[in-house]
């Protein structure tokens, strides 16, 4: 750069309007690094100037934001302070997110530690451009496990159901019921229902799946001998409470 041109690093820090046309004018200086290794594009970074950013990896300059490194190592990532600079630089740069300076730290790990600027956000996306989702990221917010969204598989063709209702009081086993048997009006329910002589019939075998269904679902309700005992069953096990538990096994 000749001694009387203008400080091209000082007009990408403020995005002056004429750092463009002297850059058409002059297409290496785009290219250019001080004694430190600070570039065009760590200034646009650092100042958070996502259009000179883009402007600067685009034709006809076509920087290569991998080889302007600085004497720390450093690429202009490590110097975003703004997503939108983040993705600039990653989306239409293809800088090398996991690129590590002199000191062996990506550029997430760097601004982690400086916090400045939307650094939460700036080292999410990089944490997710790096493949790593979100972790790593010293956050508050509480996460859920995938695992508790993702559904139960589906049932085998010998369906083996666990079911059980809770232990309370109105519900409690009469004076000589064995409470290891069945729950008695779930078991009619599936005996009348095998008896049927169309059980293979599409209309029958509809009628056990909404019948497994509601078991599995905890919702099925029984009505014992007195008319009235009414209970809400439970699949699975680990309850501490005692219960009544029966199995169905469809065949």
């Amino acid at each position: 750069m000749a001694p009387d041109s203008p400080n091209v690093y000082n007009l990408a820090s403020t995005n002056s309007p004429s750092l463009l046309p002297l850059l058409h004018a002059r297409p290496s200086l785009a290219h250019t690094r001080d004694p430190t290794g600070y570039s065009l594009l760590h200034a646009a970074a650092s100042y958070s100037h996502p259009s000179l950013l883009r402007a600067l990896l685009s034709p006809p300059f076509d920087v290569n934001p991998n080889e302007l490194l600085d004497e720390d190592g450093e690429t202009a990532l490590f110097v975003v302070e703004t997503l939108d600079c983040a993705r600039v630089l990653v989306e239409d740069g293809h800088v090398d997110v996991q690129l590590k300076n002199g000191e062996g730290k990506m550029a997430s790990e760097r601004l982690e530690e400086e916090q400045e600027g939307e650094w939460r956000e700036v080292v999410r996306y990089l944490r997710e451009a790096e493949g790593e989702g979100s972790r790593g990221v010293n956050d508050d917010s509480s996460s859920i496990s995938a695992d508790l969204l993702r559904a139960p598989p589906p049932l085998p063709p010998n369906v083996h159901i666990n079911v059980g209702t809770m232990d309370d009081p109105a519900s409690a086993p009469r004076e000589g019921e064995d409470p290891s048997l069945p729950d008695p009006a779930f078991r009619k329910r599936i005996e009348e229902l095998a008896a049927r002589e169309d059980f293979k019939d599409e209309d029958a075998q509809r009628e056990l799946r909404d019948l497994i269904t509601e078991a599995v679902r905890g919702v099925t309700e029984g009505q014992g001998d007195d008319g009235g005992r009414g209970t809400r069953r439970k699949v699975g096990e680990g309850l501490p409470s005692p219960t009544k538990t029966s199995t169905l096994s469809v065949l």
